[in-house]
């Protein structure tokens, strides 16, 4: 079933999910000129944009009846597959040339069943999940990493180029998913490792700050450094991207690991000391606070 072209108030935008990230992406597209249906678990969450125009569905269903496209970026598999497969998930609400886009870090093979169950119904699905947390969100410059057919995709261009600078094919379905986990594989050491260096720095008496000019730029730079360090430096755990959902993450990258025979040690370091950090009840604060738990193991307070 071919897609139609995706014009803004035309086309009817459905979305699922209002977080820390969703509601900014959403709004990005009401912004455009598209409509919008939207359901979250907590309506609360989506007040801000019900004010704008969007209009409330009573579940993922509802919302699915009433879009051509259905967005959604959740907290977990078990959300995903609720959110899209279960009884009163959006898959069950679609129409044939309806698509869903998963936008939840979700896993490879969860992705797969999607796209089976709605190509047997003659919708579309892709899965696009995002880095960038919640500045990426806000600013619309997220990277967005996608798996799915080329129709489908090339149809969604419109809509990735409101939410993201970024946009990249990466194959078929769980293709975007498995890029989304190289991502996260690659923050988790380096976030140990700004952790610990800002921990050495600050014990050894310079100014955080001062250091943080001087590296940032170099060799050592990175993402986490420059935009969690300062983070960090102020004693501000507020979550960009919540710990229990990276643990999530660095889990569906372990076991996708441990299924293709890999050993991959830093990233099963990284997860426990996150693991360490929600048992200290940080599990809704940002990723930055790994600080805390890192302190915590040298007897110092943050």
């Amino acid at each position: 079933m071919s897609i139609k072209p995706i014009v803004p108030g035309q086309t009817r935008i459905g979305w699922i999910g209002t977080g820390v990230m969703g509601a900014s992406m959403c709004g990005h597209l009401l912004d455009a000129g598209f409509s919008a249906t939207v359901y979250n678990r907590t309506r609360a969450k989506t007040q801000g944009l019900l004010d704008r125009g969007a209009q409330w569905a009573d579940s993922p269903k509802e919302v699915a009846r009433q879009s051509d496209l259905i967005f959604s970026i959740v907290g977990f598999p078990e959300d995903v597959r609720a959110t899209i497969l279960g009884d009163e998930g959006a898959l069950q609400g679609c129409e044939p040339g309806n698509v869903l886009i998963d936008m939840t870090t979700s896993e490879p093979s969860l992705a797969i069943e999607i796209a089976e169950q709605a190509t047997a119904k003659g919708a579309h699905s892709i899965d696009a999940p995002v880095s960038g947390g919640d500045v990426g969100a806000r600013e619309a410059r997220l990277s967005i990493m996608i798996g799915g057919a080329d129709e489908a995709v090339q149809a969604l261009q419109p809509c990735f180029e409101i939410m993201g600078k970024t946009i990249v094919h990466q194959g078929g379905p769980g293709a975007g998913q498995h890029t989304k986990a190289v991502n996260q594989i690659l923050i988790a050491s380096n976030m140990v490792g700004v952790c610990e260096a800002l921990l050495y720095a600050h014990q050894s008496g310079l100014d955080l700050n001062t250091v943080l000019a001087s590296v940032a730029s170099g060799a050592a730079g990175s993402w986490s450094l420059s935009n969690l360090g300062p983070r960090i430096i102020n004693h501000d755990f507020d979550p960009g991207f919540f710990v229990e959902h990276f643990i999530k993450d660095m889990g569906i990258a372990l076991d996708e690991a441990k299924r293709m025979n890999l050993s991959l040690p830093g990233l099963a370091l990284a997860h426990q000391l996150y693991v360490a950090l929600r048992a200290q009840g940080h599990g809704r604060d940002g990723t930055q606070a790994l600080q805390l738990a890192l302190a915590k193991l040298s007897g110092q307070q943050w």
